[in-house]
């Protein structure tokens, strides 16, 4: 294949490329990119001419990408970054969001406690900005922020790579989440011999062994675990009706109790707490809406929560 120069290139077509990439369908990267679906696919067209490359291969369930597609996907990614940052950077007062997104990684016991907070916080500061929340966690934040598939990420650690850098949101601990008609009228708390007679439901993306294991198993005590899920939004459906109790990130415990009832307790077992952490990519951090999106988060942080209606 004759080498093809940057100047005979549509520089558009990564942002088709993009799009493709990111919602595995021509006709949603159309509708992402307001352009009809022949464009796309003319736009394909081209990029396997350009790339020597099919990029992207029909499936059952859409356009998969190749192992070719998925190593261009962060150059490709960092060039856009830097065209959009440098357009920011000329007017950064600008409330020009519209069409703009943010991927913002984070766990859903996160997302359940600070969710809501997050919209309105990036709402007032970059009006029409979409922020989309992925799921993530401290031991794969590191490489989901350096293939760009993550813009920010809250984790509780997991930002000791030297490209990224981190600021600390606060701190955490745990709490117990029970059914209250499992406890006897106004009951406040367990003891550790009846928080180890009960079952407990395991959150956990490996789905065997927690933190409140190791703090048992530190004391001589084992615990019986009937159930295991790695979403803590199922909790209320798995321990409703139930003797189980589950041992969770307190913010997400608060917030689970506050929407479905179920009440919160102290944990009986002494288990560290640990930071909750923002973390980017080093190279992004004078893009001016990363720097808004990252001042939104702090103050959901920081502020407290809204009252219920």
């Amino acid at each position: 294949m004759s080498q093809i120069n940057i100047t005979q290139v549509d520089l558009n077509l990564l942002k088709t490329f993009e799009a493709l990439h990111d919602e595995s369908s021509a006709s949603r990267a159309a509708l992402r990119l307001g352009v009809t679906q022949s464009a796309i696919s003319a736009g394909l067209r081209r990029l396997r001419e350009v790339y020597g490359d099919q990029l992207f291969v029909r499936t059952g369930r859409g356009l998969a990408p190749t192992l070719r597609a998925n190593q261009l996907k962060p150059v490709i990614s960092e060039a856009l970054d830097r065209c959009r940052q440098s357009l920011a950077m000329t007017h950064p007062d600008t409330q020009q969001y519209q069409g703009r997104s943010v991927v913002l990684g984070l766990s859903d016991d996160f997302e359940i406690a600070y969710g809501r907070r997050l919209m309105a916080e990036i709402a007032q500061r970059l009006p029409k900005l979409r922020v989309i929340f992925r799921q993530t966690h401290s031991q794969i934040v590191a490489a989901a922020l350096l293939d760009r598939s993550l813009d920010l990420a809250i984790t509780a650690g997991g930002f000791a790579e030297r490209r990224l850098s981190r600021q600390v949101l606060g701190e955490g601990d745990y709490r117990c989440l029970v059914d209250p008609h499992s406890l006897a009228p106004g009951q406040q708390c367990i003891d550790l011999h009846a928080f180890v007679s009960r079952e407990h439901v395991l959150v956990s993306s490996g789905g065997f062994i927690g933190i409140t294991d190791e703090g048992l198993a530190a004391q001589g005590l084992s615990r019986q675990v009937c159930a295991s899920t790695s979403h803590f939004a199922a909790l209320p459906f798995l321990l409703k009706g139930s003797q189980a109790v589950a041992t969770i990130p307190g913010h997400a415990a608060e917030a689970i109790a506050g929407m479905t009832g179920l009440q919160v307790l102290p944990c009986p077992l002494a288990l560290p707490r640990y930071p909750v952490e923002l973390g980017w990519r080093t190279q992004a951090q004078l893009d001016p809406m990363l720097l808004k999106v990252r001042e939104a988060i702090v103050a959901s942080f920081t502020s407290p929560p809204p009252s219920a209606c």
